[in-house]
Order: C-alpha cells, then structure tokens, then sequence
C-alpha cells in the first residue's frame, strides 16, 4: 500500500513435481481451508492493532488477499505502514489441547494493486470465489483490494512440530 515499495514478482512456477513435506502439506491446508485471520498493524500512534479479517489465496501470483474498507483502521495503518503480521489458526475443538492447535504467523508486506489491473483482476475473482456474498461491497467506493506479500512465517503444525518457513516456500504453498 506504499507507492515507494516495488512491486515483487511475485508469479509463481511451481516445479514440474516436487515432493511435499508433512510440514508444507499441513502449512498449505492451514492457509487454503481457512477463512479468516488476525491482522497485526501498527497504529499511527506506534501501537500494535489486532483485527479480524476474511481472506482468499490468489494462486497464480501466490497471495493473499484481502478487501478493506477505508474507514477501517487498519487500512490507514497499512498505508502508513505496509509491514504487518497475519496469523491464521486452526478453529478450537473440543477434543483437542489449544496448546497443539495447528496456526501460522505470516509477516506480509501490504500492497494494492491498480483498479483494472490483470491482478486486481485476478483478485477480485480469488476473494469472490471464496465469498460471494460479498459481491455488493465490491460495488462501494470505500472497499479495496489489499494484497498481501508473504515474507517469511513461523509455522506451529502440532504440539512440538513447530518452524520457520522462508518466502519461497510460502509462495509454493499458496500457489494452485
């Protein structure tokens, strides 16, 4: 959301076959089977802010995406400041320690892309094929896309299997 970072190349070619860990397998089906997430920003005032945000995989540029209202605070807060945390978790159970519940903390980098741009394009298409009923609020002059650039993660898969996960295997792991 910061018109002085570059745009990353963030188009992803996957391998013709690659072997996938169990680590990577529980990281992508973490990130495709949920549907929302706790967005960490900064405050105009220097404070953590932690919000609630549903969000879709856009698979051939391998991102995150969002759509945020600019009358959200955290919106303002990515703008100022376009790093930000992204942890989404694995629902409680009740059969189940919250202490193993599988989760991940993304550190992104926010970015918007350009209204009709091929992205904002293929955006649009990834949020609604996940909610449709959002469709109306596309319409509002409030609402924009956000997309979010994975940098690097800490994975927590179980109770002891925890590690740290580097860009490229993100991009992987979002890439259809």
């Amino acid at each position: 959301m910061s018109a002085m970072s570059a745009p990353l190349n963030t188009t992803v070619e996957p391998p013709a076959s690659r072997h996938e860990s169990r680590l990577a397998r529980a990281l992508r089906e973490l990130l495709t089977d949920c549907r929302v997430a706790a967005l960490g920003t900064l405050g105009e005032d220097g404070l953590p802010s932690v919000s609630m945000v549903p969000y879709a995989v856009e698979p051939g540029h391998a991102l995150l995406v969002l759509h945020l209202s600019a009358l959200a605070a955290h919106t303002g807060n990515l703008q100022r400041q376009p790093l930000a945390s992204l942890m989404v978790m694995q629902p409680e159970a009740p059969d189940q320690p919250v202490h193993a519940l599988p989760r991940i903390t993304l550190q992104v980098r926010a970015d918007t892309p350009a209204a009709g741009s091929a992205l904002h394009t293929a955006c649009r298409h990834a949020y609604l094929a996940r909610f449709p009923e959002a469709e109306p609020m596309t319409a509002l002059g409030d609402f924009r896309f956000v997309v979010l650039h994975v940098l690097g993660a800490r994975q927590v898969a179980g109770f002891g299997a925890a590690r740290t996960a580097d860009a490229d295997e993100l991009r992987l792991a979002l890439h259809d």
